[in-house]
């Protein structure tokens, strides 16, 4: 997905785009459209590919074209370089959306797509149309979780934390074992979230009913100072617990590193997703998840944003509505067949938990995956808290990569956490200063 060599970036995204799609022509009377899509994990990348190679057998009129973006790219940068040679996908997997929203580079998603949603996963934008819409259950970040040996729980007499106090121990216990308790990646930027939310979390739930964290930063009722505490919380864990290497590790390779059991831990973003990935590498390998809690034990997870610049899914190019919309119209028979109960069930099939469909009673669910039931477990977990954390301004994203930058930085020892927190601060205000 993302990845911290900006100038690898610049000589690899053109290439990614320029070879992709065949502009507005047809294949076999049929109009190709081409489909942008973050690779990530496994699992993602085969339910992209299932549903695809469904819809092209399916449809007398369209063709969708698979443009993957290769993990290891920095994939807001690389949509950033596509929008600038004006070479836009018919469908984008969407990063940014209110930036590019506000830029007129989005068409409205119609009725018979959003219809078939429930009504709580989408919402229109101000001037009263959808612009995007989920590719996969909203279950906010409740993905974010730690992926782990049970066998090696058992062995050694661990269970699963219910306080955070809990969680360090457990990593004291496996550090005492002479075993690394902990696998992570940061060989990628977008993966040092994978340890950082859990941690962040519980000072961001603060601020849910304020309209999030970062807009009481921007009004000057917070400031990055106030995340001190998992800061260092943050950099304790890595110095100590985190099994070397994690600067160049890929987010793919933590399933590798867990299954070899070289850690007994791994963080994951990817939900049931990560399951899956670890089930089809050691079908054998009885894996579990659990979230990191907070002190006083309850477990607060991000709701998913589902309009504004921060929200993610399925959106429609404006492109695509040039040359008498027939891309466009491609890509709205795509979207209604993505969101049908059979394409539903070739996605639960291959791993993933589907979009929340109105005719979900209907869906065929995978409960074959070793660990799944830790996962549906957690959304029963009477200590789950949902919170929000919206952005309402599009410099954000840069930003955020600019603070993802910046713990890694002090992770590694390369700067203090005084350093980390007064140039983020920096960084911070200049951007909604900019804005």
């Amino acid at each position: 997905m993302q990845s911290a060599g900006g100038l690898s970036i610049a000589a690899a995204v053109p290439l990614a785009l320029a070879g992709c799609g065949t502009g507005g022509g047809t294949t076999g009377g049929k109009t190709p459209i081409r489909f942008l899509y973050a690779t990530g994990d496994d699992t993602w990348n085969s339910v992209a590919k299932a549903v695809a190679d469904a819809f092209n057998a399916k449809s007398a009129t369209a063709v969708v074209e698979l443009d993957p973006l290769p993990a290891g790219t920095d994939y807001p940068t690389a949509m950033k370089t596509m929008d600038a040679t004006g070479n836009w996908p018919a469908l984008v997997d969407m990063r940014d959306t209110l930036t590019y929203l506000e830029a007129g580079k989005l068409a409205p998603i119609p009725d018979s797509v959003s219809g078939l949603l429930n009504d709580e996963v989408y919402a229109p934008a101000e001037d009263g149309d959808v612009y995007i819409v989920p590719t996969t259950a909203l279950n906010g970040e409740l993905g974010f979780n730690m992926v782990y040996d049970k066998d090696y729980f058992a062995e050694h007499g661990l269970a699963v934390p219910t306080t955070y106090a809990e969680f360090t121990a457990l990593l004291d216990a496996i550090k005492g074992n002479g075993d690394a308790p902990l696998a992570t990646a940061a060989g990628e930027i977008w993966p040092s979230d994978q340890l950082w939310k859990p941690l962040a979390a519980p000072t961001f739930a603060q601020y849910s009913e304020a309209g999030g964290f970062w807009n009481a930063v921007r009004a000057g009722d917070a400031s990055i100072e106030d995340l001190r505490e998992p800061l260092q919380r943050l950099k304790d864990i890595t110095d100590q617990y985190v099994l070397e290497g994690w600067q160049s590790t890929q987010d793919a390779q933590t399933t590798t590193l867990l299954v070899n059991r070289q850690a007994v831990m791994s963080t994951s973003s990817a939900g049931i997703g990560r399951l899956n990935d670890v089930n089809k590498v050691d079908p054998d390998f009885n894996a579990g998840i659990f979230c990191i809690p907070a002190d006083d034990g309850g477990i607060n997870v991000l709701k998913d944003d589902v309009n504004g610049d921060s929200a993610s899914g399925f959106a429609i190019s404006s492109q695509a509505e040039e040359d008498g919309g027939k891309e466009y119209d491609a890509a709205v028979e795509f979207l209604e067949f993505y969101y049908s109960v059979d394409a539903c069930n070739l996605m639960e099939e291959a791993g993933m938990i589907a979009p929340n469909v109105k005719a979900a009673d209907e869906i065929v669910r995978n409960s074959t995956i070793p660990g799944a039931g830790d996962y549906f477990a957690l959304l029963e977990n009477p200590n789950l808290k949902f919170f929000q954390n919206s952005t309402a301004w599009a410099g954000f994203s840069t930003f955020h990569t600019f603070f993802r930058q910046a713990r890694i930085e002090m992770q590694d020892g390369q700067t203090t956490i005084d350093e980390c927190i007064a140039k983020s601060q920096e960084e911070f205000d200049n951007q909604a200063e900019n804005e």
